[in-house]
């Protein structure tokens, strides 16, 4: 068995691990429950990895986003490690077999999402499954989306039960100290364990920049800085918007957004991956898993909701160590605005007993009838029919799910599959047999790899092409080759479900906690405040700002910032710089003070420094000059 070392060199040809990588690896080793915090491309994956490779049996990665599993899934295939994802668009077949893999192929990682954790058929194969770990990536999304979002979350220790000696390790970017004891409280860690990385980005420089005209200031910062860069804006609207605004100014650019189909994600993701596109203008919807290096810039246009979300967004730039910058950009408008947006996400116990009212009609369901029901969703059609708001019905519905009166799917594109679920030599008699149908089979062998295995994903389109016959034709074959149970064929999907969990009750009865609803809001209020107090400091040095929000005690200047640059311009060092503030701060607040009674009172200060400080702080608010006095300002 090799070593951790061996391990690294081998698979990921790095001769050294990166700061806590180590540390992190032989606390799973030792079987301890472990919450690491790494910076965003701090190598969080090698941290779980490389400890599975290391024993015999099965790591379970817990992961939140699809296109994160199959990311990963596929970069450890390409290593020759056997992995799968299972995710919402699978078909239950489809899911049976790739559990059956997991039992008995040797296979190294299974991905799944906490949604498809619940499910009973899954956990009874994984308690089959020799499981040496369980891992929740992206840990933090337990706090941020668990009480709202993702409330399955909130249940991703029930696998402990069902595996009850197997360590958890819980890997996050962002994580207040609120969050990582929220964190290892919600996975029922046998013992507080946190393993921690600084938060500090030395390569990383956080610059506000307050602009009446942000998209004139967007193309200017765009021209300057000629690599790859990604926009960030708070609607889907907005990013064809900006996206259409820069190709005017000839810069090269695209929009992502959630909204968009899998496939053309995907495509758009792959052109700026390749450099073929140099600006991604996206929603959140373009942050977790999003790994390139030669990133020079992340610009905010509108403020996040959160320090964690900026502090996650912000860190896509930078990746190859070599500085880069992550710029907001703000005005008087955005605290409006973003106090509208936050409050939008909390509708009040009327609304959303309005809302399940208007479900039941829409599907026409009677009352004490339709538990474990399902039924295809339009929510644009649903919002259109009875005149809601899209984004206020949406967490509605997903206060419903906390609450398990419904459950939705994903809308997530599936694509076409294939397995074939008859041996080598069974197929070869039926090739014999039928000849009619052995150019085709031929074909999709020498198309696809790993057919006899598992379910793989097939596109008729291409199958056509190769086949010199129209698509319908393709199908036709797959169909009648499915018909003879030669083969499993799974048809592309794209529809999204509502499913009643339990029976439909009437709309005034169902219970609705105002309470929680208060503390939610409140909660989303203060990290909203709190990202609002960042963008308006502009006396301490961001990095300083950002480590003191997550709870790391540190006196780092990053010399880089805004604020560091202005502070820098006064050609006084930071001590000096705080010794003379402090000076200024007591004496002030005391009392209203002229400049000459001022320096005759700091004596051990040379004149021109106190001037330049003096001036420096009333610039940035924090002292205030009337009638030739100055005074501090509370």
């Amino acid at each position: 068995m090799f070593n951790a070392k061996e391990i690294l060199i081998k698979y990921w040809g790095h001769t050294n691990f990166r700061p806590m990588q180590e540390e992190i690896i032989q606390s799973v080793l030792a079987k301890k429950d472990t919450l690491a915090l790494l910076p965003t491309g701090g190598g969080k994956s090698v941290c779980f990895q490389i400890p599975c490779l290391m024993q015999d049996g099965i790591c379970i990665v817990i992961s939140p986003l699809i296109s994160l599993m199959k990311d990963q899934v596929e970069h450890l295939k390409s290593k020759g490690i056997k992995s799968v994802a299972i995710t919402s668009g699978m078909s239950k077949d489809e899911v049976d077999v790739a559990l059956g893999n997991c039992i008995y192929g040797n296979y190294k990682f299974l991905y799944l999402s906490p949604e498809r954790l619940q499910n009973k058929m899954v956990q009874e194969r994984i308690r089959q499954m020799n499981v040496n770990l369980i891992t929740v990536d992206e840990a933090h999304c337990i706090s941020e989306w668990g009480y709202d979002f993702r409330p399955s979350y909130l249940h991703i220790a029930e696998i402990r039960e069902v595996i009850p000696d197997v360590p958890i390790l819980a890997l996050t970017a962002t994580a207040t100290a609120d969050i990582i004891d929220d964190i290892q409280d919600k996975l029922l860690f046998s013992e507080k364990h946190l393993l921690q990385s600084s938060f500090v980005r030395e390569y990383l420089s956080y610059v506000v920049i307050n602009t009446e005209n942000k998209k004139t200031k967007l193309v200017k910062i765009l021209n300057h800085f000629k690599s790859s860069a990604i926009v960030y804006v708070g609607s889907r609207k907005e990013t064809k918007k900006i996206t259409q605004l820069l190709r005017t100014h000839n810069i090269s650019s695209d929009y992502y957004h959630a909204g968009l189909d899998m496939d053309i994600r995907n495509q758009k993701q792959e052109k700026w991956t390749h450099n073929e596109i140099r600006v991604m203008v996206a929603t959140n919807a373009f942050g977790m898993g999003i790994d390139k290096e030669n990133v020079r810039v992340v610009v905010h246009i509108n403020t996040p909701t959160s320090l964690e979300a900026y502090f996650q967004e912000a860190g896509r730039a930078g990746r190859d160590g070599k500085l880069a910058y992550a710029i907001l950009l703000t005005n008087k408008s955005d605290v409006i605005d973003l106090n509208r947006f936050v409050l939008s996400q909390f509708p009040s116990v009327q609304e959303i007993r309005d809302c399940y009212q208007k479900i039941a009609d829409y599907f026409h369901i009677a009352v004490d009838t339709a538990e474990g029901e399902s039924f295809e969703f339009d929510i644009n059609d649903f919002c259109e029919r009875y005149n809601l708001k899209t984004y206020k019905t949406y967490n509605i519905l997903k206060y419903l799910e906390k609450e398990e009166f419904i459950k939705l799917t994903d809308s997530i594109h599936s694509p076409s599959k294939l397995h074939f679920i008859v041996d080598n030599t069974e197929l070869y008699r039926f090739q014999v047999a039928n000849v009619h149908y052995d150019s085709f089979i031929k074909l999709l062998l020498r198309s696809y790899s790993g057919l006899f295995e598992n379910y793989v994903t097939i596109n008729e389109q291409t199958l056509s092409s190769r086949f010199n016959s129209p698509p319908t034709q393709v199908v036709d074959l797959l169909e009648k080759l499915q018909q003879l149970e030669i083969l499993k064929y799974l048809p592309r999907t794209n529809a999204p479900k509502l499913i009643f969990t339990k029976n439909r009750a009437e709309a005034s009865t169902i219970k609705i906690s105002e309470e929680i609803l208060e503390k939610r809001k409140q909660l989303k209020k203060q990290k909203m405040e709190s990202i609002i107090a960042y963008s308006e400091n502009i006396t301490i040095c961001r990095t300083q700002q950002l480590l003191d929000y997550f709870g790391e005690e540190n006196n780092y200047k990053c010399g880089k910032c805004d604020v560091c640059v202005e502070r820098n311009k006064l050609d006084i060092s930071d001590l000096e710089f705080e010794k003379i503030k402090k000076y200024l701060q007591n004496i002030l607040s005391e009392k209203e003070m002229i400049s000459s009674e001022i320096v005759n009172t700091i004596t051990d200060v040379r004149e021109e420094k106190i001037i330049k400080v003096l001036q420096w702080l009333i610039d940035n608010g924090q002292i205030k000059l009337m009638e030739n006095k100055y005074s501090w300002i509370v």
